[in-house]
């Protein structure tokens, strides 16, 4: 197995441990620790392997911190609406 899989497995081993621990901010801090230590690791993978396993490991990545994924698309959504024009400085 390639060093990056077993990275990436260690980090989806860390998010299941962190989720399980008590958290005063809903775990966001945690959240913001595990996008900044796994966007690298991700891109590591898919260096090593192929965009087809770092595909599969962005998706697992997404279903481990959904919530992060659900406010940028409500974001992104919004500021698309705003249109280009329009949006507020």
């Amino acid at each position: 197995m390639p060093l990056s899989l077993i990275l990436a497995c260690l980090w989806a081993l860390g998010a299941n441990v962190l989720a399980m621990t008590p958290s005063r901010d809903k775990h966001w801090r945690a959240a913001y620790v595990l996008i900044g230590v796994g966007i690298p690791i991700l891109g590591y993978v898919t260096y090593q392997t192929g965009p087809l396993m770092g595909f599969l490991c962005l998706l697992a990545a997404i279903s481990i911190l959904r919530w992060p994924v659900v406010y940028l698309w409500r974001w992104m959504r919004r500021s698309a609406a705003s249109g280009p024009g329009l949006a507020e400085d």
